[in-house]
């Protein structure tokens, strides 16, 4: 096969999966769509393709009539697989998405955590696996209908990346001609920790203050609690020997300051849905590894409690 882009033997990507029609996955699916109608589907079972399928995606005012595929079915399998579900329903979906995963399938998980790598690895194989994550996003959801303001930034690749592999330019070489945002840094895990450091702070905070991006950006009383959260991460990462500092959390900030000061946290939006949150892999995992390294963790066990509260008020 000849080259069809710089330095690959393969041909572009042209058939991008979703799995997640959610905030993040119905917002990158609309800009794909602008792209290439034709190129992207999302991937669903049971009452969710049904609820897809006949309601489909309102991004920004406008409704897409993006193609949704019954995983239950067969079809092509897809160049790119992107993966932007719920932490606790990720093993659902890897069950779901078998019919998308081919021989040359590349998958990125676009999910918060550190862990959703690994566990699609262990069904589908580390060689199919490119290491990812979104920082800057503030799409809000509202059943169908998604709003954002802020793109934010893919960071993706192999877990080092001191040159670019065959499966990170093809990635590349889509991203560009869908303008979707995107850095390739030297370090994939350390990013990963950093995003994961940037949720246990505002995204756990925000749901405990029922508090929008705003409060934050202000108030230095919601800053203090996102901060401390953060430190204990921070601390962890360090004695794992990822290189994680106090100059990460003022990264943030610069993230932080483009926000809407109306936006909210995913984990927020599912507070006020009444939705389960995410906060057994959030401070549930920082909870976790502190005990097994021997890391204190009393901001992350305070916040878990109280999350886990909120959710049990909301049942009722």
């Amino acid at each position: 096969m000849s080259k069809s882009l710089s330095g690959s033997t393969k041909q572009p990507i042209a058939r991008v999966h979703i799995i997640g029609a959610g905030a993040v996955g119905a917002a990158y699916a609309s800009i794909f769509y602008h792209m290439d109608p034709s190129c992207v589907s999302f991937i669903a079972g049971g009452e969710r393709f049904e609820r897809l399928r006949r309601e489909g995606v309102i991004v920004n005012g406008e409704k897409y009539p993006i193609q949704v595929l019954n995983s239950k079915d067969p079809f092509p399998t897809a160049d790119l697989l992107i993966v932007t579900v719920k932490h606790h329903h990720l093993d659902l979906a890897i069950g779901e998405m078998k019919s998308s995963v081919g021989p040359d399938t590349i998958i990125i998980s676009l999910m918060n955590g550190i862990d959703s790598e690994e566990r699609i690895a262990a069904i589908y194989g580390a060689e199919k696996i490119l290491y990812a994550t979104v920082v800057g996003i503030d799409a809000l959801r509202e059943e169908n209908n998604v709003i954002y303001t802020t793109q934010g930034k893919i960071f993706f690749g192999e877990e080092r990346n001191p040159v670019r592999s065959d499966r990170v330019r093809r990635v590349v070489d889509i991203f560009n001609r869908a303008g979707i945002i995107h850095e390739i840094p030297a370090d994939m895990i350390r990013i990963l920790w950093w995003k994961f450091m940037i949720n246990v702070g505002i995204n756990q905070a925000s749901a405990a203050l029922k508090g929008p991006y705003g409060v934050f950006q202000t108030s230095m009383e919601a800053q203090r609690l996102m901060e401390a959260s953060m430190r204990e991460v921070i601390a962890l990462a360090q004695q794992l020997a990822i290189d994680l500092s106090d100059l990460d959390i003022e990264k943030w900030y610069v993230v932080l300051a483009s926000l809407s000061p109306t936006g909210k946290t995913s984990m927020l939006q599912d507070v006020e849905a009444g939705r389960k949150t995410e906060v057994e892999m959030l401070a549930g995992k920082i909870i976790e590894l502190g005990r097994k390294h021997g890391v204190p963790t009393p901001v992350n066990e305070h916040l878990f409690n109280m999350i886990k509260k909120i959710e049990a008020l909301n049942k009722n």
